[in-house]
C-alpha cells in the first residue's frame, strides 16, 4: 500500500471550539491509514489559503480543514482546481457544507473519513469574483453574518437569538435579476446563492441542491410575516422550504443582480461590505473533495437529497 500525505490545517479558533486531544487523534488515525500526516494552526484570516497552496505545491494527496465553514472556504480557496483533495473535520458553528456531505458531526466519527472515504469532484461557484463552496447570500443573512462575527459567545442558540432580535428592524430590498435567459424584478428579505443545500445545523435554504449538478440554487426569500416564522422555520429545518409561498427557487449557471441599495451579504457564512452589483457564476467540478464511502454524493449523483 503506498503511503499517502495530508496536511491538517486547524482553526484553533472554530466555534465548535478547540482540544488538544484533536492533534493525537489525527496522528494516531493517520499511522493506522498509512497517511503521513503535518498538522498546522491558522494564525491570522487568510492563512489557510497559503497553507492549502503550499500543500498544493508539495503535491500533497490531501489537505484537511479543520474548523468551520470559513476555514472550508479558505482551504478550498488554495486547493480549487488542484489536484489535492479536500477533507473536512466539522469543529465549527454551522458545519454547513460538512452536514450537506454527510460527514459526521462528532469528532471521533468524522476522523474515521481519513481511512474510509473516496474522493468525488465538486462544483464551486464565484461570487463577485471570490469562491463559495456552500452558501453565499445577500440581505438579511448577510447582515446577520456581520453581527455575528462580532459576538464572543456563538453557536445556534445565540444565532437564533440575534435574529430574532434583528428580525423585525431589517426591511426587503428591490432587486433586478438576470438569471441565464431570464430577466425580472423583486423584493426580497434574502437572496441565498447555494452550492450546497443549507447555511448550516441543518437550515436547508435550497433543499434541493446539489454540489455536482453544475448548476446554483438561487432562493429568494421574501419578508415572512412574524405569525408565520414558526411555521417558515419548521419547513427551512425539515427541508421542505421549497413548499413555502414565501419562497421562489430558480436553477442556474449564472446570475445578475443589481440592488436598489448597497446591501449586506457573505460568503460562505463571512461578512462582507454592503454592496449593489452581484455577479455569480458556477465552477462545475471544479474541487476535489474527500466524503464518507456511505455518502451519496458524487458524480453520479445529480439528483436532489
Amino acid at each position: 500500500m503506498n503511503t499517502k500525505n495530508a496536511l491538517f490545517i486547524i482553526n484553533k479558533f472554530s466555534g465548535g471550539g478547540y482540544s488538544p486531544e484533536v492533534e493525537g487523534r489525527i496522528i494516531e488515525t493517520c499511522k493506522a491509514s498509512n497517511i503521513e500526516c503535518r498538522i498546522e494552526f491558522t494564525q491570522k484570516r487568510g492563512h489557510a489559503i497559503e497553507l492549502a497552496q503550499w500543500a498544493v505545491g508539495q503535491k500533497m494527496d490531501f489537505a484537511f480543514a479543520v474548523g468551520g465553514d470559513g476555514t472550508v472556504n479558505e482551504v478550498a480557496q488554495g486547493l480549487v482546481g488542484s489536484p489535492v483533495a479536500m477533507g473536512i473535520l466539522p469543529k465549527g458553528s454551522g458545519n454547513g457544507l460538512a452536514r450537506h456531505l454527510r460527514i459526521p458531526m462528532a469528532f471521533k466519527s468524522a476522523i474515521k473519513t481519513i481511512g474510509n472515504h473516496r474522493v468525488e469532484q465538486i462544483d464551486s461557484m464565484q461570487v463577485n469574483g471570490m469562491l463559495s463552496v456552500n452558501v453565499s447570500g445577500i440581505g438579511f443573512d448577510g447582515h446577520v453574518a456581520g453581527m455575528f462575527a462580532g459576538k464572543v459567545k456563538r453557536g445556534l442558540v445565540g444565532y437564533a437569538k440575534l435574529v430574532m432580535n434583528e428580525f423585525k428592524k431589517f426591511k426587503p430590498f428591490e432587486a433586478s435579476v438576470e438569471m441565464d435567459e431570464k430577466k425580472f424584478q423583486t423584493k426580497s428579505f434574502i437572496i441565498a446563492i447555494a452550492n450546497s443545500s443549507q447555511f448550516g445545523n441543518n437550515a436547508r435554504v435550497a433543499p434541493h441542491a446539489s454540489v455536482c449538478d453544475e448548476l446554483m440554487d438561487v432562493s429568494f426569500v421574501q419578508k415572512i410575516p412574524f405569525s408565520q416564522v414558526v411555521g417558515f422555520t419548521g419547513k427551512m429545518f425539515s427541508g421542505n422550504l421549497h413548499r413555502s409561498r414565501f419562497v421562489d427557487i430558480h436553477k442556474s449557471k449564472k446570475i445578475s443582480i443589481q440592488l436598489s441599495e448597497p446591501t449586506a451579504y457573505h460568503i460562505d457564512g463571512e461578512a462582507m461590505p454592503p454592496l449593489r452589483d452581484f455577479k455569480a457564476v458556477i465552477n462545475p467540478a471544479s474541487l476535489r473533495i474527500l466524503v464518507p464511502n456511505k455518502s451519496i454524493i458524487g458524480l453520479q449523483q445529480k439528483y436532489p437529497i
